[in-house]
């Protein structure tokens, strides 16, 4: 949780200095769903997330390093440069990518989840989404067929109330239940408070060894929130689209904040080792920026060089 929220804040601040010039979408304030992933699943199952993906990657074992050079669009970042903070890649951690298209890579980690049946390989599909992307056709298509084929794929919805200005009141029937809804279309479904991470890492894995065990797949809903702007390094509670009354209520739940204060009940040893991982991840911070910023920038002959099409 804190090397998410370290980086992100790093990238934030280093924004405005114009060296990243592709967009950034920022999930502080939503680190404890990644990091209770992170503790459920293995580096053999895949998974694929949006364009709010920098969590995901990093808590799927994603390479720090080559996540800034790509930020900065250096040839040693993970997509070579070519894709920005929305196309983040690590085929050695089994994180298939993200995309820039809402709902796009849905259907991706549904076919990965296909493909794990076929083979028999006992792997999990994890499909990461944001409440916008169950608007999506292809969502519904998506969950029909995982239902359908029993497949071993999780669906984790992480529910922070927007879709980029749009609150759900005016996207959604009012009392509508997201996970419910879902839950009519075959798949066994649960819901979670997002910002409470030792919760969040039970029903995860939880959900994680019951696929594995052939239950067939699920849709996991947290509820949770970002602070920043939609897409940028900036705060925007004063364009009207939320309260700042609402702001305030959502960091009073910090998820990061609340695990500390639990730390503060626990003998001095589990504090002193959360002080070496702030030193270590300020550290590792440091190191990924000046690789990024020493590093060079693709060839010009090279751009069409690992593109599908």
């Amino acid at each position: 949780m804190y090397r998410i929220r370290a980086v992100e804040e790093e990238i934030a601040r280093r924004y405005p200095e114009g060296k990243m010039r592709c967009p950034v979408h920022l999930s502080i304030g939503q680190e404890s769903i990644p990091a209770a992933f992170a503790e459920s699943v293995n580096t053999t199952d895949f998974a694929v997330s949006t364009h709010r993906g920098h969590a995901h990657y990093l808590a799927k074992g994603g390479n720090l390093n080559a996540m800034i050079a790509e930020i900065y669009g250096k040839a040693t970042g993970c997509a070579k440069g070519k894709g920005g903070s929305m196309h983040l890649i690590d085929l050695a951690i089994n994180f298939m990518g993200t995309s820039a298209i809402v709902g796009n890579s849905i259907p991706i980690g549904v076919g990965l989840a296909l493909s794990a049946q076929l083979k028999g390989t006992n792997q999990v599909s994890c499909v990461f989404l944001g409440d916008g992307a169950v608007e999506e056709g292809v969502f519904y298509e998506s969950v029909n067929f995982a239902a359908v084929r029993g497949l071993p794929v999780l669906f984790i919805c992480e529910n922070n109330l927007y879709s980029v200005y749009s609150p759900l009141s005016v996207r959604q029937p009012k009392g509508r239940s997201i996970a419910k809804m879902v839950e009519a279309m075959g798949l066994k479904v649960a819901i979670g408070d997002g910002n409470d991470v030792i919760s969040t890492y039970n029903i995860i894995k939880h959900a994680v060894t019951e696929i594995r065990n052939s239950s067939g797949p699920q849709f996991l809903e947290f509820s949770t929130y970002r602070w920043r702007e939609h897409c940028g390094p900036h705060f925007d509670n004063d364009i009207g689209y939320r309260t700042e009354q609402e702001f305030l209520e959502w960091q009073e739940r910090d998820p990061l904040r609340c695990l500390e204060d639990d730390f503060k009940q626990m003998p001095s040893s589990v504090i002193k080792q959360f002080d070496e991982i702030k030193a270590q991840v300020t550290a590792d911070i440091r190191e990924a920026f000046e690789l990024a910023e020493s590093a060079p920038f693709p060839l010009q002959s090279e751009a069409y060089e690992g593109v599908y099409a």
